[in-house]
């Protein structure tokens, strides 16, 4: 009598989609600090739980790795990725920079393709205000500012800028934390601001608001940072 695995009676899946579930429910996990910092990632045990060999689990460790959400330690175990807080200030500057350059280089061409999906990502950002759900508001808010770097038409901007994002969505999620997830209004005016002075061509305004935008992101954290040092920390090395 032959024995059947247990991973045999799974339904069929096609090619990669094992992959994707794992990748993407880990990384809404992670992203959320539903999964802090620190917290170990067993592939044996995610195994068991998301019921699949352990093929697409390491691949899905693969691409949160590549994303800086995952680390493997020496000893080969892996966690989810450490805050590194000593590294905030140059972050800063680089994400302040990008913020100014690409609004500027937006300011300078017109697409109205890319301008609806800049309208796109602002609508959804502000849906996602109003329903105070932080990792919708993340997640719109990069796609939000991606779409600015498209419309600036430096394929490299667009690139770094991006990165930047993706390794900042934790620090945003502090960001929001600290208004409790009620995100006042007035930073979705923010991103209206920027829309108007982009569509009207005015490079030095869109500069303004883009640099006065970064600056207030960097304020909160910072005194959120300086305010409750013992638990930005604590979040920093479980």
């Amino acid at each position: 009598m032959s024995t059947t695995h247990p991973l045999e009676n799974e339904p069929p899946r096609s090619r990669g989609s094992g992959t994707q579930t794992v990748y993407g429910t880990l990384r809404q996990e992670i992203l959320s600090m539903e999964l802090a910092p620190g917290s170990p990632l067993d592939e044996v045990r995610l195994s068991e739980r998301f019921g699949m060999s352990r093929t697409p689990i390491r691949e899905a460790m693969l691409r949160l790795g590549s994303e800086g959400l995952v680390t493997t330690l020496p000893n080969r175990n892996t966690i989810v990725a450490t805050i590194d807080f000593a590294t905030l200030p140059p972050y800063f500057d680089s994400l302040t920079l990008m913020y100014r350059v690409t609004s500027r280089a937006a300011a300078t061409r017109k697409d109205a393709v890319v301008m609806a999906r800049i309208r796109k990502h602002q609508a959804e950002f502000e849906a996602a205000v109003n329903a105070q759900n932080a990792y919708a508001m993340i997640e719109a808010n990069r796609e939000f500012h991606v779409a600015i770097a498209e419309l600036g038409g430096n394929p490299y901007y667009t690139g770094f800028f991006s990165r930047l994002l993706d390794e900042g969505r934790r620090i945003l999620r502090l960001y929001y934390s600290t208004f409790d997830d009620r995100l006042p209004l007035q930073y979705v005016q923010e991103h209206e601001d920027m829309i108007a002075a982009i569509e009207a061509g005015q490079v030095d305004e869109a500069d303004r608001l883009a640099s006065a935008h970064a600056a207030q992101i960097v304020r909160q954290i910072q005194d959120y940072v300086a305010r409750d040092m013992n638990n930005a920390l604590s979040i920093g090395n479980l």
